[in-house]
């Protein structure tokens, strides 16, 4: 079968190398629709139904991390006791932990993609410390676990969204037409990484640095399977749609009082759209991270097969 993306639209059930590299939950996903949807028609409202949900289900389990990080800051920046022993913050840094902890002891998490996330955390961390030093937003005071004035779970929101780039890779199995060459990705998300930085001393590239982004991936187009159906959509509307989801999350952040930007000290309001610039050159960090665990692979090419490392453009 072939989904409306012309590549193979294969079940799960029919691609074993696939299935190995699911977690139980994954798996569990999967086959749940392939009982919905055995032998029924692969086309037709019911079919389309099952696929829609199985997508929001595997979008959801993408973003659990995300989403269970976000859901402890407003609970603990709106329900914890003022009088409580334990800093907020601390609270928040050491509920992040566990969250860790407990996904990678259930193995919920790969040991691969802890790699992925504990770089992204490190990257994450070191710029918000440069960043808060030079103003360009606060957190408040409380807590003892902090590096430099940064609460310790500043590091796990970045990690947050190492984690969803890496299950979003594997749950949909990505394909991508027409990569650009990672040595060439590699430069772009250093220079992007050394803007963050430079450009409180120097002129701000980030406009040349979107262009050079758009330039270079620009013809890629992802490929994206579902359950039976395979998708494409073009990579930079991809990164674009996550920034957009990342820039809502940190409204939600902003407002409980977890951090405030210079122009919310006197009461709070929308983060600047100007930040989904920022998010957008972020996420090709996080992608240049995740590609060199998982090297973009052709539509043709068979999942965990020999030609990942030949199909990668290096």
């Amino acid at each position: 079968m072939t989904g409306p993306g012309g590549g193979p639209g294969r079940p799960p059930a029919e691609d074993p190398a696939h299935e190995r590299e699911l977690t139980a939950v994954e798996r569990a996903i999967d086959r749940a629709a392939h009982r919905l949807l055995a032998g029924s028609p692969a086309r037709g409202v019911r079919a389309g139904l099952i696929e829609f949900l199985v997508f929001g289900a595997k979008q959801a389990w993408a973003c659990v991390f995300g989403a269970a990080l976000l859901a402890v800051i407003v609970a603990v920046r709106l329900w914890y006791p003022d009088d409580a022993v334990l800093a907020r913050n601390d609270a928040i840094t050491i509920a992040a932990i566990a969250i860790q902890i407990v996904m990678v002891a259930t193995r919920l998490e790969t040991g691969r993609e802890l790699w992925v996330i504990v770089l992204f955390h490190i990257t994450g961390t070191a710029m918000e410390i440069f960043k808060t030093d030079a103003g360009s937003w606060t957190y408040d005071g409380e807590g003892v676990l902090r590096i430099a004035g940064v609460p310790l779970f500043s590091g796990f929101m970045y990690a947050a969204v190492g984690s969803y780039m890496v299950r979003v890779h594997r749950l949909f199995d990505l394909r991508f037409a027409r990569y650009p060459r990672r040595l060439l990705t590699a430069i772009a998300a250093i220079a992007i990484y050394a803007n963050f930085f430079s450009h409180h001393y120097v002129v701000d590239l980030r406009w040349v640095l979107l262009a050079a982004v758009v330039l270079l991936w620009w013809p890629t187009v992802m490929h994206f399977r579902v359950w039976r159906r395979t998708f494409r959509m073009p990579l930079l509307v991809a990164f674009a749609l996550v920034a957009v989801f990342i820039w809502l999350a940190e409204n939600i952040g902003t407002v409980t009082g977890a951090w405030l930007y210079p122009d919310q000290l006197d009461g709070w309001q929308l983060v600047s759209a100007s930040k989904l610039v920022s998010w957008f050159l972020l996420m090709i960090i996080s992608v240049v991270l995740v590609t060199w665990v998982y090297p973009p692979r052709p539509p043709s090419a068979p999942a965990g097969g020999a030609s990942d490392a030949r199909s990668c453009q290096s």
